[in-house]
């Protein structure tokens, strides 16, 4: 057996690796742990027997443990020590870059169990792929001098390192282009020069210059720990195959165990992962490829052809587009009309990939080249065909960011199959981590979402005093007022709130169920005058914005997406301020979820909402000094008495529940 790591206990002939290491982790919870100041706690030390089992028999686990038990120190002792015994790392998938961040920070869980053990740790990340610079699309909005914010984008050219700018052969290199390194960015501007999935990498230029192509390399190393995201980590699961068929290495190596901390999300994830995307440009792209290239008249008057039926299936795909109210995407009509052209352009296609390959036998375009297209071809030919064969496919469409073009997007209505295949199937510990597994006590919402059928679970709560550390407050019966329904409510909260902070002092994250909620509330307070800094997400990046109102006590940290992960302990979050409950939105992706359903609400709305819900809430009570309020000013709980039961059953135990002031 190869060790690529010295294990921290010495193996026992006369025990198996398994049972030293419960003996060794025994050991670190009751006595070195201690030794160095760390709180250890008897749920945290049940946890760690649950995780023996999962790792001794290659079991899926949902380890559902409260916040403050220290899942997270947990599963890094089984994870680094089962990565040395097997000689790969651990694979630590979380739900955004916000909790990877956390985790490998300074003084953070890794650090902290590094230094008490005194162990060094090899851990590396491997971050999704639009989180880098890329730089053809930098040199396209550098080279037009007209457009706003160009010496924004100058400033970021002037930032990279000597050798991207250099032409000689690459001597020494440094890895560089993350999007933490350019806080000031928006995120709007930062979608104008990151890499994204319409980026043909394996044609660039500057490939080997690329900081993407640099981080990957490194990460690649990793002799203990990988720590990624889910998004990236389904990326890889889902392209590893067609990667390797291009001569491509896998975006991520081969592990010894999976953990998926805030487990609850990675169906998200997957269908993410899991859909195609179509743009007009898609196939324009491919076509001009092979003008740089010898090719016989009837391979080019057939590329026109397909150049005719991809400008009159996106037409087509206009006319047919249907806006979603309370969402940013469109609902397709599955027109007959659409439907004709989309089997044109299919046909087409087929075609043009039959062709390819008697091209590719006269040797007029490179065995790369020739690769790289026929992947690219596979990929539209895929997507129309889910499209053109599965009825039930989740379809919709969205505009990119300031541009008029629709952007098709293709999923399977169910990711479960394919995780169960490519994940689960497979010999592995794997592991769910989150204060929020389940839901009125079953695992079963999570586990049937993502296709596991086999599967041991555990609960353990939180250890700390809601009681005398949280206060909850709802709306009474008189809350919003008379004629509630009359009013302008999203005004009055926004009144409500601003009188509240206030009061408090700031000190407050405010909770939005979508980022267009948090805009209008953005809205409603241009003209207020706060004495403290009102943060909004999205204006900067995240680990950025998050270290600012960290760093400013009484700063109101605004957002959507921080429902997870925000680990803010002590004074500066005191408050959390929930807008709306945060159900989940009317897209096509749950639209698909409720079909079929008895009672869609019950068995899906609710469900997701309380799930968020729990999250939320634990963005308060971080640490055991910690203390505050939460307040949720949702109409729903006054006129839904089973919804209002509901959310007061996943509220912490014992905090004590008040009526919120009147608006």
């Amino acid at each position: 057996m190869y060790m690529n790591q010295k294990l921290p206990f010495q193996l026992d002939k006369t025990k198996t690796f398994y049972e030293v290491l419960a003996d060794w982790v025994g050991d670190v919870f009751y006595d070195i742990l201690p030794e160095h100041g760390f709180d250890v706690r008897d749920e945290q030390i049940y946890m760690a027997f649950q995780l023996e089992k999962a790792f001794k028999e290659n079991k899926v686990i949902f380890a559902e443990a409260g916040v403050g038990t220290g899942k997270t120190l947990v599963y890094l002792l089984y994870a680094i020590c089962y990565a040395r015994y097997t000689g790969k790392p651990a694979l630590i998938a979380c739900a955004d870059d916000l909790l990877i961040e956390q985790l490998m920070k300074d003084k953070g869980d890794i650090e902290k169990l590094s230094t008490a053990l005194d162990l060094e740790v090899d851990v590396r990340l491997a971050k999704a792929q639009d989180n880098y610079l890329c730089l053809q699309k930098l040199d396209k909005v550098r080279g037009n001098p007209d457009r706003h914010g160009s010496q924004v984008f100058a400033g970021v050219y002037q930032k990279l390192p000597a050798f991207v700018k250099e032409k000689n052969t690459l001597q020494q290199f440094s890895a560089y282009g993350d999007r933490k390194e350019y806080p000031e960015l928006s995120d709007e501007e930062w979608s104008e020069i990151n890499w994204d999935t319409f980026q043909d990498c394996t044609q660039c230029s500057k490939r080997q210059r690329c900081g993407l192509t640099l981080h990957r390399d490194f990460y690649r190393k990793s002799q203990d720990l990988i720590l990624c995201s889910h998004d990236y980590y389904m990326e890889h699961v889902w392209t590893k195959d067609s990667r390797v068929r291009e001569g491509q290495l896998p975006l991520l190596p081969d592990v010894s165990c999976l953990v998926f901390d805030e487990g609850h999300l990675l169906e998200d994830a997957a269908q993410k992962a899991l859909s195609y995307h179509l743009k007009h440009r898609t196939l324009e792209r491919i076509l001009q490829s092979f003008e740089h290239h010898d090719l016989r008249e009837s391979f080019l008057l057939l590329v026109e052809d397909v150049y005719e039926a991809n400008d009159l299936f996106f037409e087509e795909l206009g006319r047919q587009m249907i806006e979603v109210e309370g969402s940013d995407r469109y609902e397709v009509n599955r027109s007959a009309g659409l439907q004709r052209a989309t089997d044109q352009l299919y046909a087409k296609v087929q075609m043009l990939g039959e062709e390819l390959v008697i091209e590719s036998e006269r040797h007029f375009i490179q065995v790369y080249d020739q690769r790289a297209l026929e992947e690219s071809l596979d990929s539209v030919e895929l997507s129309l065909r889910l499209l053109i064969q599965d009825r039930d496919a989740i379809t919709w469409v969205k505009r990119e960011e300031g541009k008029e073009e629709p952007v098709l997007f293709i999923m399977p209505r169910t990711v479960a199959a394919v995780l169960q295949e490519f994940v689960f199937a497979k010999s592995l510990p794997v592991i769910f981590s989150s204060a929020t597994l389940s839901v009125g006590g079953s695992f079963e919402y999570v586990a049937s979402s993502l296709g596991i059928k086999d599967y041991i679970s555990f609960s353990t709560p939180s250890p700390f005093d809601y009681e005398s550390r949280m206060k909850i407050f709802m709306p009474s019966d008189d809350f919003f007022g008379e004629n509630s329904m009359k009013k302008n409510v999203n005004y009055e909260k926004t009144q409500w709130i601003k009188e509240r902070l206030l009061q408090t002092g700031g000190r407050t994250l405010v909770l939005f169920p979508s980022a267009k909620e948090q805009d209008e509330f953005e809205q409603l307070n241009q003209d207020n005058d706060y004495p403290f800094p009102l943060l909004y997400e999205g204006k900067s990046e995240r680990s950025h914005m998050v270290q600012l109102f960290q760093e400013e006590p009484s700063a109101v940290l605004c957002a959507s997406r921080l429902w997870e992960g925000l680990d803010v302990p002590g004074e500066s979050l005191s408050h959390i301020i929930i807008w709306e409950l945060p159900y989940p939105p009317n897209d096509p992706v749950f639209q698909s979820k409720r079909k079929g359903k008895a009672d869609p609400y019950l068995e899906v709305d609710l469900p997701a909402m309380l799930l968020r819900m729990k999250q939320g809430v634990g963005r308060l009570i971080r640490h055991k000094e910690d203390k505050g309020t939460v307040t949720i000013l949702s109409q729903k709980l006054l006129s839904d008495d089973r919804t209002a039961e509901h959310v007061i059953q996943i509220l912490p135990p014992h905090a004590p529940i008040a009526e919120a002031e009147k608006i």
